[in-house]
């Protein structure tokens, strides 16, 4: 996992999710500069390719099976920028790679989505780009919510419960899925709780991107059922588009 360097929530996250497989599954991660989300040119500069290379090649001497960026900024900066980092490390490494937003987008296919509620920390212009992006490929968000926040580490001290209202706020707008997306929310573990209250998945950045990675290399996954629908989903097609 290639981790924003101020991210605090999606590491442990990752491990809780992952322990119910620890005897097949280890999670490895390596960190590179990211501190602020915006869309100005230095806040930019931060997805640069060469450090994010630098820090899969670290990965890479751990002889992982799979590399993924654990991190969402394709889906304000452009899908196609995930495209080109993945095609980028696995050149560069070896290792086939993935990304939250490639993930993302598959699970969203698995479902069948087209309304989608969303929820992030961004700014205004970061939720309008992402929506803008979204109704390229066909996928209206119907409803969002946002916390205002450009600083990343603000990001994980948002509470499990106020996320979970957001995600309520955004569920009861009659969207087929809610997605989080953030790498540094805490969104994971209150997934399964939105779920059981209104019947819809609930599809946070972080559990997605070890899905996507767990689907990826043919895994068996559904133990993990009991933080959300989306380990209980195959999806025909988790290579990036």
């Amino acid at each position: 996992m290639l981790v924003p360097s101020s991210n605090t929530a999606l590491e442990p996250a990752t491990t809780a999710l992952a322990f119910p497989l620890c005897d097949q599954v280890g999670v490895h991660f390596s960190r590179f500069e990211v501190t602020r989300i915006a869309l100005d040119q230095q806040a930019d500069s931060q997805f640069s390719m060469d450090p994010i290379l630098n820090a899969a090649k670290l990965l890479a001497d751990a002889k992982v099976s799979i590399i993924a960026w654990n991190g969402t900024s394709a889906s304000w900066r452009g899908f196609d920028t995930d495209d080109a980092l993945c095609a980028a490390v696995k050149s560069s490494t070896g290792c086939p790679a993935t990304s939250a937003i490639v993930s993302l987008n598959a699970a969203l296919r698995a479902f069948g989505a087209r309304r989608l509620g969303l929820v992030t920390p961004y700014t205004e212009d970061v939720e309008t780009a992402i929506i803008a992006n979204y109704a390229a490929i066909g996928i209206d968000i119907v409803a969002a919510r946002r916390a205002n926040l450009q600083d990343n580490y603000s990001f994980a001290e948002i509470p499990p419960q106020r996320v979970a209202d957001m995600c309520r706020d955004v569920a009861a707008q009659g969207v087929d899925a809610v997605a989080i997306v953030c790498t540094n929310m805490r969104g994971p573990l209150i997934a399964h709780e939105i779920e059981t209250e209104f019947d819809i998945p609930v599809i946070d950045s972080i559990a997605v991107t070890l899905w996507g990675t767990m689907a990826m290399l043919g895994l068996d996954y559904s133990t993990l059922a009991p933080f959300g629908r989306l380990f209980t989903v195959t999806p025909d097609d988790i290579e990036s588009r």
